[in-house]
């Protein structure tokens, strides 16, 4: 029988919620696309385990989802409750918006702790928790034919790097280790809620078109 410490513990907690709320977020998209079943469950596992794969493969690493059948049984669960609450899951942007929040914050939290205890220091912390919360969403988005989320004007990859930062700034101090992942999930969150809110969004790269060379003008 396998043994935890307390912040092992925590931090399976942690990944457990956020692979539900990534989940149940692929899948409600994949619903909308009129995905089977089987593909709504693979498009909410990919959500859901894709970024904390690539992160583990980069620290070399056991990649998470290979040392427990939890996570595939999660998004399993995840499937069920989006199939059995589907009107309430399925309708709507609200609803996909703040699992896909919930789920960006907590990956955040736990890609920064993981690198940190694997022994790296805090900026490839907060490059992989980046990584952790976001790249699953973008295979997400490639595998339903939608634009990233990630590459949009939308707040998103910011409210992940400003999440990062203050989890650095708070742990410099001497506060228990929750606090420093509570108040970068709560700022990530509150982050994303704000943008949407109030419809920030980062400068749009532009390019005058009549500046364009002529073959790449007519593409």
């Amino acid at each position: 029988m396998s043994h935890f410490s307390a912040d092992e513990t925590f931090i399976i907690i942690i990944e457990l919620l956020g692979t539900i709320a990534f989940a149940i977020s692929g899948i409600r998209l994949a619903a909308a696309k009129r995905f089977d079943w089987f593909g709504a469950y693979v498009v909410g596992l990919v959500t859901a385990i894709g970024g904390g794969t690539v992160r583990d493969v980069l620290l070399d690493i056991p990649v998470f989802w290979m040392l427990s059948f939890r996570y595939l049984a999660v998004t399993g669960l995840a499937l069920a409750a989006v199939i059995v609450f589907r009107q309430a899951l399925v309708r709507g942007m609200r609803t996909l918006f703040i699992f896909d929040a919930i789920g960006l914050a907590l990956f955040v939290v736990v890609g920064i702790q993981k690198t940190l205890v694997a022994g790296y220091p805090m900026w490839v912390a907060i490059v992989m928790g980046i990584i952790t919360g976001s790249f699953g969403g973008i295979i997400r988005d490639i595998l339903i034919n939608d634009e990233p989320l990630f590459f949009r004007k939308d707040i998103y990859a910011t409210a992940c790097l400003a999440g990062g930062v203050a989890y650095y700034l708070v742990s410099l101090t001497d506060a228990p280790i929750w606090v420093p992942q509570a108040i970068c999930a709560v700022i990530i969150i509150g982050l994303r809620v704000l943008a949407v809110h109030y419809n920030w969004a980062l400068p749009i790269l532009k390019v005058d078109e009549n500046a364009l060379p002529e073959d790449e003008n007519d593409k």
